[in-house]
């Protein structure tokens, strides 16, 4: 090849990166800082009008009335008609490990593989995604980076969205391990020939019992001498001491009765579903084990036909209004659209739920799910400081305007490419 075109070609995708990197991560809170006047969206169903939240060294040390007699710090934001809000949690997906879907080099979501429960996630995180960036003016600020493909995906982290790389960004690493669990149904390969439409997997349980081995192997390995060393199984360590979660990705009711018996009787009790789209029919089971639900967001169109047209959207409201642990994820392959999570989370408000109660599907009940409620996901004293002001609702794309945002009590740029188009254009019509 010819060396003049190679150094052409290298320059211009150095030159490309740069242009597209991520605004610089900002410094470590040097002063205590309160927000005086909003109305406190608590994040656990509680609501404080005209509250007062003081945060220093990354830490909320106060969240309460505004008429509490507390010394104020020297730098008070005022914020009177304004919302305040915990940091959006985004669960289960590949953000920061693909940028373009179409562009393969630009794809670290998935590696070769069916049983691959040691790749971790983590270690292909880019911190300075475009994607990643694009979510913090709608109030992301934290997100569950996955793997996705084969039948045991790999292991996530969970990471806060203001980073120079991803040991900085990173707040649990290695959190569960996901599997895909089979299908008793499959869809009719229309390019094999097949008719479209639903039909019984003949190798549900075959594809069953492949998991089901690979854990219990994985489960003597653990007790006996582990020589030699064998990774996939070792990664599964954490499944039979109780470490790690396993997120069972299933929908249908034979799928989630399955899943939750044959992983109980192997003795793995950290169990989250995530999808469970038939989650009601097997309520009482998910409420006896005590596992949690990662729903679907609200915006998805019904399974089958004689669903309901609103079945989706209600689901999270319905489960939750039944006792479950319920909080929403993406189950869209596109990243950009995790942008509209909060939104979604207002949609259910139509469903029964409150406003609070809704705001906790991406807050303190992803917190928990997560196993990072300790830190995350509420504005309580002790709590890491990751929240941010709201002009209006943020659970409503009308009032969706944030105008700061603080990271472990960083204050964050919320500047991103397409603010930057954006004021470049209207600099350009206004100007006409």
């Amino acid at each position: 090849m010819n060396v003049k075109y190679t150094l052409t070609v290298a320059l211009s995708a150095l030159f490309s990166f740069q242009l597209m990197a991520q605004q610089t991560p900002a410094k470590a809170q040097s002063q205590a800082i309160a927000i005086e006047g909003a109305t406190l969206h608590v994040g656990n169903g509680g609501v404080i009008e005209n509250g007062l939240i003081i945060f220093d060294n990354g830490q909320i040390t106060y969240a309460g009335s505004a008429d509490a007699k507390i010394a104020r710090p020297a730098e008070v934001i005022k914020a009177n008609g304004k919302h305040v809000y915990p940091g959006f949690i985004v669960p289960t997906k590949s953000l920061g490990l693909v940028e373009i879907n179409a562009v393969r080099a630009s794809d670290d979501a998935d590696e070769i593989g069916e049983m691959i429960p040691h790749v971790r996630s983590i270690i292909a995180y880019n911190a300075e995604s475009q994607v990643v960036e694009s979510l913090r003016q709608n109030g992301m600020l934290m997100g569950q980076i996955t793997p996705q493909g084969g039948r045991i995906s790999g292991s996530s982290s969970i990471v806060q969205f203001d980073a120079w790389n991803w040991e900085d960004a990173a707040v649990k690493t290695d959190d569960g391990i996901h599997l895909n669990w089979p299908s008793a149904f499959r869809n009719g390969r229309w390019w094999a020939g097949e008719e479209r439409g639903y039909r019984p997997n003949d190798q549900y349980r075959e594809q069953i019992k492949q998991v089901l081995d690979f854990l219990v192997e994985a489960k003597a390995y653990l007790s006996g001498n582990q020589s030699p060393t064998h990774l996939p199984y070792a990664a599964c360590a954490g499944l039979f001491n109780e470490s790690k979660r396993l997120y069972v990705y299933a929908d249908g009711e034979r799928e989630i009765s399955d899943a939750i018996g044959s992983l109980k009787e192997l003795g793995i009790v950290n169990i989250v579903l995530v999808g469970g789209y038939h989650a009601e029919k097997v309520s009482d089971l998910l409420l006896q084990h005590e596992v949690p639900i990662l729903v679907h967001n609200g915006h998805e169109i019904p399974e089958f036909e004689d669903d309901a047209y609103d079945y989706v959207y209600g689901l999270a409201a319905r489960l939750h209004q039944k006792g479950h642990l319920v909080a929403l994820q993406n189950a869209s392959k596109s990243n950009f659209q995790v942008r509209n999570l909060p939104f979604y989370a207002g949609h259910t408000v139509q469903y029964g739920l409150s406003k609070e109660e809704a705001l906790q599907l991406i807050t303190l009940n992803t917190a928990k799910i997560l196993g990072i409620d300790e830190h995350y996901g509420s504005l309580e004293a002790g709590k890491k400081a990751t929240l941010f002001i709201s002009e209006g609702d943020a659970l409503d794309m009308r009032g969706n305007q944030l105008s700061r945002a603080f990271i472990d009590g960083r204050d964050i740029s919320l500047e991103t490419h397409q603010t930057k188009l954006w004021k470049r254009y209207k600099e350009k019509y206004e100007s006409q």
